[in-house]
């Protein structure tokens, strides 16, 4: 079902490290985002959607720009750019403090947007376009699963670092009280993820909620953060591999025959060779 020599292909190897790296990344997070925007900000499902929208309308205009781009761009660089694209958007979004609102996340949601727009269709055509033609649907379903496990693999490690990481930081912030002993940091991170923590505030003295709020709330943050930060880099890291391994002489596209002005055309990628030549005659 997994024949493991297609991964002798560099290329091959390359372009479901950075299906793994995306999904692993932006992909996963979006949990998290959701979280955020939920649970932190108070909106509905249907508003925080809503907040979603410009990924959604920059990737679906960016997509068919980055499809154009196919046969004039190398496949390793849209990779690669995208792939940088989606960590820089990540950064952006991370910074966020308590008086922050959903529009701190704008400016990376529209990059982050673009770059996922310019990377899928790279990553849909190089899967099948490195391998011998009978194996393209194995190929397909070979990323498919590397997209999958991604976002798998990114939502239990993310939300590991997520907690651990907001505890730290919750019982840094009530040292000295009951709310720092034992697993009560842990437990106040994961309610104020999950919209719980007036309820989780019920078993603190009166006199010491609202501090443990602030400090639950904060050590939220500080995980929300780290995974946005540790997401970039993973990012990042498959920017740099798939520029790497990802080489345009192992690609091998369906040649398309085509007339473009009178000359006849070979492939796609030949159209400004073509162009030159009628410049030079």
């Amino acid at each position: 079902m997994l024949p493991l020599e297609l991964f002798k292909r560099p290329a091959f190897t390359g372009v479901q490290l950075a299906a793994f790296a995306i999904s692993s990344s932006i992909f996963a997070l979006f949990l998290y985002l959701t979280l955020y925007l939920q649970n932190y900000l108070g909106l509905s499902p249907f508003q925080a959607g809503l907040r979603y929208l410009p990924i959604t309308v920059v990737s679906f205009f960016a997509a068919p720009i980055a499809g154009a781009m196919l046969s004039r761009v190398h496949a390793r660089l849209m990779l690669s750019i995208g792939l940088a694209g989606v960590g820089v958007g990540l950064l952006l979004m991370s910074g966020i403090d308590a008086g922050s609102d959903w529009t701190t996340l704008l400016g990376g949601f529209l990059v982050a947007g673009a770059a996922v727009g310019l990377i899928n269709p790279v990553v849909a055509d190089v899967a099948v376009s490195v391998v011998p033609k009978e194996r393209s649907g194995m190929a397909a379903g070979i990323n498919d699963t590397f997209r999958q496990v991604g976002v798998a693999v990114g939502i239990a490690v993310w939300g590991a670092i997520f907690v651990g990481r907001g505890a730290d930081k919750v019982a840094e912030l009530t040292a000295g009280t009951p709310a720092a002993s034992g697993g009560r940091p842990r437990e106040l991170v994961e309610a104020a993820s999950s919209g719980n923590l007036d309820q989780a505030l019920q078993a603190v003295p009166p006199s010491a909620r609202h501090t443990v709020a602030n400090a639950a709330r904060e050590g939220f943050l500080s995980g929300l953060n780290d995974v946005l930060t540790l997401g970039a880099v993973v990012s990042f890291a498959g920017a740099v591999l798939a520029l790497w391994l990802v080489r345009e002489r192992d690609i091998e596209r369906s040649p398309v025959e085509m007339e473009h002005d009178g000359e006849a055309v070979d492939d796609v990628a030949s159209l400004p060779e073509a162009a030159a030549r009628r410049a030079a005659a």
